[in-house]
């Protein structure tokens, strides 16, 4: 008796392509865990993405070079379900964000914005303050180009509001009303 192989139509392939697929998550960690978290996911084979910022801290007696968390207690994962239930497990992990129960999947050009927005050499005040919506735009110039947001007024200067969605905190940015354009 011969075995013959199974092929799966390319409907099948599909559907199993979309149920591996790999999405970006928000972890919430303990307070000030973000780097240990973030080096025991990656010991899991992980991809992990922990946007940083440079800071300087001023003390009495020196000022000092910060790297510290852009986003305290956040961690994005970029996993399928079998490695979600694993990645919970990790010390330090508080829970993924969730809505109604089910872990939320951040879009990729989120993601993509907030490496943007960390490799560049703008200065980001990070706030929880919700925002009314203003013009959608786009930076045209410098090292944020191609990054996308909400522009709003604080007083006389123009600030770009990146919005992460379900995470409830914003990204402010100084950025010159000529390098913006609407979208």
């Amino acid at each position: 008796m011969s075995e013959s192989a199974i092929i799966p139509s390319e409907e099948e392939v599909k559907v199993v392509k979309k149920v591996i697929e790999k999405k970006w998550y928000a972890v919430y960690t303990r307070p000030r865990a973000e780097k240990l978290v973030c080096d025991r996911v990656v010991e899991m084979g992980a991809e992990v993405f922990l946007p940083l910022q440079k800071t300087y801290r001023i003390w009495s007696d020196r000022k000092k070079l910060v790297i510290k968390p852009l986003l305290s207690s956040y961690l994005f994962v970029k996993t399928s379900g079998k490695e979600k239930g694993e990645i919970v497990k990790v010390a330090g992990v508080v829970k993924y964000i969730s809505f109604e129960g089910h872990a939320v999947a951040i879009p990729e050009n989120q993601i993509n914005n907030l490496r943007l927005i960390v490799n560049s050499d703008a200065r980001i005040d990070v706030t929880t303050e919700q925002f009314d919506p203003g013009d959608k735009v786009e930076v045209m110039h410098g090292a944020l180009c191609g990054l996308t947001g909400e522009l709003i007024k604080i007083g006389s200067k123009s600030r770009v509001i990146v919005r992460i969605d379900r995470l409830d905190q914003n990204l402010i940015l100084k950025i010159p009303k000529s390098f913006l354009k609407k979208t």
